[in-house]
């Protein structure tokens, strides 16, 4: 059966036949798995391409349930102004009291990396310890006390967008002198220490349902912040995954694989999605080779699974997905 699709410039309200789920989504190529998995099943939805959507604010929610998919990426794509949109139209679902997975409340987290620590914190899980700037010679205040070398991150960012290494201070100084530093799309930014990872990786941890899924090693090449796991192109043992690289060629040195975290990480990781109001998400951790401690830097309201996953995690998410997705619309009546 075809999804309805809302197309330039448009008014959210009800497509040609009622929907009962809608997907608000920016990034053109990330649905299209679940699109997919969705359409195989003959389940009918609505896009909207949030770009491009507007909505009337005395006008009912056209849908039983909308999944926010919105990315804190989108500036990069000229789209930055659908980031604040998007939030605005959150909190008039939500005082509608509509069903919205990943509503206003994970949204906020999502867009805000300073929100997420300041939750992490709250939770009493560890986190990099962290300095808010918002003017770029604040920097040189801000690191006193870090061990170089220091990273300068945008609050509002993904994949990796927004990260730039320092190693002394005196390349710190020079990029505040030359006006280098650029805080991202709202003047915001973090000043933390560069974590050197201990056995070279990250772990992801995606979530579904509010509840541990599966989790990935993914192997750092030393040169790059840009983690979005879903883009990964080579296995642990450096074999080719199908469709890894459609996005970005240039992570092909990455490389991934399945990982079982211990029982007391899962419980975390679950702590964090439960409290930021993320349905459907991923945790970032690391562990810090020079003193052996997990530090959790990285709280996702957008999750894209890695690619090939049934060779990577041994089942494909997208079904579980789309499982929780159809029980989520029946569950709204």
């Amino acid at each position: 059966m075809p999804d309805a699709e809302l197309s330039a410039p448009t008014l959210i309200q009800p497509p040609a036949r009622e929907g009962s789920l809608a997907f608000l989504y920016e990034h053109p190529q990330w649905f299209a798995p679940i699109f997919a998995e969705l359409d195989r099943r003959g389940f009918s939805f609505a896009k909207v391409y949030a770009p491009d959507a507007f909505f009337d604010i005395g006008s009912d929610a056209p849908f039983k349930v909308i999944f926010n998919r919105m990315s804190p990426s989108a500036n990069s794509r000229g789209n930055g102004s659908t980031i604040f949109h998007t939030l605005a139209y959150l909190d008039h679902l939500d005082l509608l009291g509509k069903r919205v997975i990943n509503g206003a409340q994970a949204f906020r987290f999502e867009v805000s990396k300073s929100s997420q620590h300041s939750l992490l914190r709250s939770l009493g899980i560890r986190y990099l310890p962290s300095r808010i700037i918002h003017a770029p010679e604040q920097a040189l205040a801000a690191v006193e006390g870090l061990r170089f070398p220091i990273i300068v991150k945008a609050n509002i960012g993904g994949s990796g967008k927004g990260i730039v290494r320092f190693n002394t201070r005196e390349e710190l100084e020079a990029a505040v002198r030359g006006g280098q530093i650029d805080l991202g799309y709202d003047n915001v930014a973090l000043v933390q220490e560069f974590v050197p990872a201990r056995g070279g990786y990250i772990t992801r941890v995606e979530t579904l349902a509010r509840r541990y899924l599966y989790a990935i090693r993914v192997y750092l090449n030393g040169e790059t912040f840009d983690l979005c796991p879903a883009d990964i192109c080579q296995t642990a043992r450096g074999e080719s995954l199908n469709n890894a690289c459609v996005l970005e060629a240039s992570k092909a040195g990455l490389k991934v694989e399945g990982y079982t975290p211990p029982a007391d990480v899962i419980a975390n990781i679950e702590r964090i999605v439960q409290a930021a109001g993320i349905d459907v998400g991923g945790v970032e951790y690391i562990v810090d080779d020079r003193d052996g401690e997990i530090y959790y830097y990285d709280v996702n309201a957008l999750s894209n699974f890695v690619a090939d996953a049934p060779r990577v995690i041994g089942f494909d998410p997208f079904v579980k997905l789309a499982d929780f997705l159809i029980e989520e619309v029946e569950r709204a009546g």
